[in-house]
């Protein structure tokens, strides 16, 4: 009897290994292959898979350009032909006053670690940096752009996913111009596509003779409204931009900022062979913020069917600092319309479907892909939703080959329409 229990006991425990080694092997497959592009069976098996990044340290680098040296900070390393998340500041910040805020929220979180994050620091901006010696000619917004595909070169890059915040989202979308093939996506907060007229020049001037550099730049960064009101983080900035940016580096950084030129760019068929951006891109500007009006003409310029202008409610000058939510939620539908979807991971699954009164085509165009490829149905916790007088969207479907491009749906307000235009949508 004790050499039958202890049979008994034996193969009891094999089962449960056996029982147990199955379920361990369901459990690592869908880590496996995390975010992969619409492919079919055959393709997955030679696919580069987005793996969980494995180096989660930021690591700091000094990089030489044309016009001097770049201060990066990166996280993960490059693998196969995934682009890289690469970040530029506004002037007056650097890459942590920023950005931080935004890649630190807990759902972003899900977002980069299956992408590699490069944040760039404009030249003499960051934590620490040493002052430039007299008479150093600071490089102009083009050079700025220029200075780029070293950056890209030197970590491998194939393209990169930009997202810039006023002055670099200039730079971001100059970059755009001048390299489309480096550049598979922009999301640029607070652009402003014009140069200053000399209106414009002047009174900067004279604000510069009767205020100090910090609020100066303050004023840039937020609305006089915000200036008021939001005391508390008005005078956190004041005190980050006097304290961590070296003042002499920034003033140099804010006259070239201030002497740029017009983004050379226009709508498809507006004027002949008109230059604009060929990737898709989401402007995105906060209802309270100083550079809402210089969105809206960047939106102007751009090609309607890959453009989506977010207009976001309660945010201000900085979105990615007071509604980073609102912000990563944008994101993920912006990368799930470059054909970056979910397969066998909850990467970005979000919860069932709210009913609302109404739904933006952005919406209405991802729940109707999502419903014919039989995959989740997201959250639409946009809470307001306004139409401008043209409405379509990039839409959430994915798109064969090595660099896909967006595809646009669009909906009419009576059912779905070929209506092929910006759709404005404020949350």
């Amino acid at each position: 009897m004790k050499v039958l229990g202890h049979k008994i006991q034996l193969l009891t425990g094999l089962l449960l290994h056996d029982v147990t080694m199955a379920g361990l092997q369901e459990l690592r497959f869908p880590e496996e292959k995390p975010l992969l592009r619409g492919q079919d069976g055959a393709e997955l098996e030679n696919s580069d898979t987005f793996l969980l990044a494995v180096d989660t340290d930021w690591k700091e680098h000094d990089i030489e350009t044309p016009y001097g040296l770049l201060h990066v900070v990166i996280r993960g390393s490059p693998k196969g032909n995934r682009p890289a998340i690469l970040t530029y500041h506004d002037v007056g910040l650097n890459h942590k006053l920023c950005f931080n805020t935004f890649f630190n929220f807990e759902d972003m979180q899900e977002i980069t670690k299956h992408f590699v994050v490069c944040h760039v620091d404009a030249p003499g901006q960051q934590v620490g940096a040493s002052q430039f010696p007299q008479g150093y000619q600071f490089p102009s917004m083009e050079q700025l752009a220029a200075m780029l595909p070293s950056v890209v070169q030197h970590f491998g890059f194939k393209y990169v996913i930009g997202i810039g915040v006023g002055a670099g989202a200039y730079v971001l979308a100059k970059f755009a111009l001048i390299f489309p093939d480096l550049v598979e996506g922009l999301v640029l907060i607070n652009i402003d596509p014009n140069g200053k007229g000399w209106i414009d020049w002047a009174a900067t001037k004279l604000s510069g003779l009767t205020s100090t550099l910090p609020d100066t730049v303050l004023s840039h960064l937020f609305s006089q409204e915000e200036l008021v009101s939001n005391t508390e983080l008005v005078q956190s900035y004041r005190q980050q931009i006097g304290n961590v940016v070296n003042q002499a580096n920034l003033q140099l950084f804010w006259n070239m900022y201030n002497s740029r030129r017009d983004l050379d760019m226009n709508r498809p068929g507006t004027v002949p062979n008109a230059k604009t951006l060929r990737c898709p891109v989401m402007l995105v500007v906060g209802d309270n913020a100083p550079a809402e009006d210089g969105v809206v003409e960047c939106n102007s310029k751009l090609d309607p069917t890959t453009t989506t202008f977010l207009k976001m409610a309660d945010s201000g000058g900085l979105p990615q600092v007071t509604q980073p939510g609102k912000l990563t939620e944008a994101f993920k539908y912006f990368l799930q319309g470059m054909g970056y979807r979910p397969r066998s991971s909850p990467v970005f699954c979000l919860p069932p479907v709210r009913p609302l009164p109404a739904l933006s085509s952005l919406l209405v165009a991802y729940l109707k892909d999502r419903r014919l490829s039989g995959g989740a149905v997201p959250s639409a916790s946009m809470t307001r939703l306004a139409r401008s007088r043209t409405a379509s969207l990039t839409s959430a479907s994915s798109v064969d080959g090595s660099r896909p491009q967006a595809c646009t749906h669009s909906e009419s307000s009576e059912g779905l329409g070929q209506v092929n235009h910006t759709m404005e949508v404020s949350c």
